[in-house]
Order: C-alpha cells, then sequence, then structure tokens
C-alpha cells in the first residue's frame, strides 16, 4: 500500500508543502491501526522510513533518486531543531501498542480491558501480570512495552491503598521496594493499608521503622496526613 501511493504520488508535481502533508497526514495515518496492534520488525520499518525519505525528496521513483541533502535520523527531529517532525515509526509503534496497555489502567471497566483481565490477569493488575499460558500475539506485544509505563508510574497514596507493598512504584523516588530485601518476609502479604493508622489516617511510621532498616524506611514519604481523594 505504502509503495503504491508514493509511486503514484511521485508522478504529480507536489510543492515541499504537499508531500509534507501527505507524508504526516496520509502515510503515517495508514499505519495507525496495524502499529496499535502488532509489532513491526525493524527491518519492515526501515523498508517504509527509506521509501518516505524517497518520496519526500521528490524522487519516490527507483529509477531517479535524486539527492537526499539530509538524513532521514535529522527529518525525524522537530522543526525547531532544524528537522521536519517526521514520526520515528519504531518509536511510534511501541507508543501505540503502550496506549492499549495504559487503557487497561485507565478506563478497566472497558470491553477490551475487561476480555484482556478475565483472560490474563484476573486476580491482579496488569501492570504485575505475565504472558501466561497461550498468550496471544497482541497481548504478548503489548508486554514488551510495559516497561514505558512502568518507567513513568507510581501509586497515588490515598485513603484507600489496596496495592501491594512490596514490588510496587509507590515511595518518593519512584522506586520499588523489593521482596528480596531485609525484613521483606515480614509484609510481603500486606497491603498498603497496613502501614497506614485507620483513626488518624496519618503513616505509621513507628511499625514502617520496625519492619524496615533505616534506608528503606527513609524512601517512605512519612508525611503527617495521607491524603483522602
Amino acid at each position: 500500500m505504502f509503495g503504491k501511493n508514493i509511486d503514484y504520488w511521485s508522478s504529480k508535481c507536489f510543492s515541499k508543502v504537499g508531500r509534507e502533508i501527505m507524508i504526516k497526514l496520509v502515510l503515517h495515518a495508514l499505519s495507525l491501526y496495524v502499529m496499535s496492534i502488532f509489532q513491526l520488525s525493524t527491518s519492515l520499518t526501515c523498508t517504509i522510513e527509506r521509501m518516505m525519505n524517497s518520496f519526500w525528496w521528490c524522487h519516490g521513483d527507483s529509477n531517479n533518486r535524486g539527492i537526499h541533502w539530509m538524513s532521514w535520523k535529522k527529518s525525524l527531529t522537530h522543526k525547531t531543531h532544524g528537522g521536519m517532525s517526521f514520526k520515528d515509526l519504531s518509536t511510534f509503534n511501541l507508543a501505540m501498542l503502550d496506549k492499549q496497555g495504559w487503557k487497561f489502567q485507565t478506563d478497566p471497566e472497558s470491553i477490551v480491558s475487561r476480555i484482556f483481565k478475565y483472560r490474563y490477569f484476573p486476580t491482579k493488575s496488569s501492570l504485575t501480570a505475565n504472558s501466561g499460558h497461550n498468550p496471544s500475539y497482541s497481548w504478548q506485544r503489548i508486554m514488551r512495552t510495559y516497561f514505558i509505563i512502568l518507567g513513568g508510574s507510581r501509586w497515588c497514596i490515598r485513603s484507600c491503598n489496596s496495592f501491594p507493598i512490596l514490588d510496587e512504584p509507590w515511595s518518593l523516588n519512584d522506586k520499588c521496594i523489593y521482596g528480596n530485601i531485609l525484613g521483606a518476609h515480614f509484609v510481603c502479604d500486606f497491603i498498603m493499608d497496613s502501614l497506614v493508622d485507620e483513626s488518624s489516617k496519618s503513616w505509621n511510621e513507628e511499625l514502617v521503622r520496625q519492619v524496615f532498616n533505616e534506608n528503606i524506611a527513609s524512601v517512605v514519604p512519612l508525611v503527617n496526613q495521607v491524603p483522602n481523594d
């Protein structure tokens, strides 16, 4: 599809602005649906990007290569930095797959979220789920992109905290308290509410310092009051 469109457009007299619009609004849009479901191979994305680059320099026909005055990598940078703000297809592919995974967190009642939850993580969060037995191609690809969500996500401490104490990002420095630290076996089956005083809605600082050593206790946000919302 890319090749046919580019070959047809190459026979037309497009200005630079016209070619830019065709790449950003048509060629990028053609891959939107596929990239939201499948992870394309590096060789395929490179081939598509070469075709776009050839069309951009107005020489889409393989018999007329012409001169490419700027590398495609440079063209991907923002216009304020001398590029053309074209999409990096490999990064765009990961972002689209990760968007599906993020939907499980932001819209758990949607049909697709409920289907995946029933099949792959019925008793846990999708962020802590594994591939499971005989996973679908789509689920495998979504699992491969979770490092993006995990790299920038943190649990928000509220009045109701039903997530585990260990192996979840909730501390001030956005890091996890892992289950292999000294004293972890005391809280391995407890949730965050166990560290909060029910009456005062404040951290049970004494309990935290009894369970964890000084280094671990120092990363726990020992504030006076736990937010209620």
